[in-house]
């Protein structure tokens, strides 16, 4: 598990605020919202990262059957809230064996979204055919979001983005397979907004993915 801040888009160092710049800086990605300390499956642990997050918190609810919570990340600091949001959940793939999902919400140019997804970013757009028919769609707070395919992903996952409540959303699953999830209108909620329904949420083992 990270033990400390990090930067969202290389995983690398970063320097907290100082005498010569008020902003989190990495080395090779200058100012950044720097990722912090992954938090491991728990409501209280997940509690947090939502009262500080200033982006949806998405989670599949109700799970998939089978499906458990396995860790949440996010990006940002307590001055700036959280501007990157992280969860990931683990269970039966639609086709058999062990199947992992992380969805990301996150603001322009944080990049969370594309290290988790394996590709270049900071942002989806240059890998999304948004021209062509979306290859899936999730309701996403109640409303239709489609998602589109991302261009140059690993063959070891399945990568969809779009944008919901006028932010990217990402959808990250394992092995590529697991992506039929995407496929059934997978019904998302931000736990912003949850109440007391999030203390009901089943909670598996850390993902290791998250730690990615």
């Amino acid at each position: 598990m990270r033990g400390e801040p990090s930067c969202p888009k290389c995983g690398g160092r970063v320097r907290a605020p100082g005498l010569f710049s008020d902003s989190w800086q990495c080395d090779v990605h200058g100012s950044v919202y720097p990722l912090q300390p992954v938090v491991p499956p728990s409501v209280e642990g997940l509690g947090v990262v939502v009262n500080r997050s200033r982006v949806p918190v998405w989670m599949p609810w109700p799970l998939p059957v089978g499906w458990l919570f396995t860790g949440v990340a996010y990006a940002g600091d307590d001055v700036s809230g959280g501007r990157a949001s992280a969860v990931a959940c683990s269970g039966p793939s639609p086709l058999g064996g062990p199947g992992e999902l992380i969805l990301v919400a996150e603001e322009l140019g944080v990049g969370l979204g594309a290290h988790y997804a394996g590709v270049d970013g900071p942002d989806p757009g240059p890998y999304l055919n948004v021209d062509a028919p979306a290859q899936a769609k999730v309701l996403a707070a109640g409303r239709p979001t489609p998602l589109w395919l991302v261009k140059g992903a690993p063959t070891d996952r399945a990568v969809f983005a779009g944008e919901a409540c006028g932010i990217w959303l990402w959808a990250v699953v394992w092995p590529e397979q697991s992506g039929l999830l995407l496929y059934d209108e997978l019904v998302l909620t931000d736990l912003r907004d949850a109440g007391a329904e999030a203390d009901l949420l089943p909670c598996g083992a850390l993902s290791p993915r998250i730690l990615s």
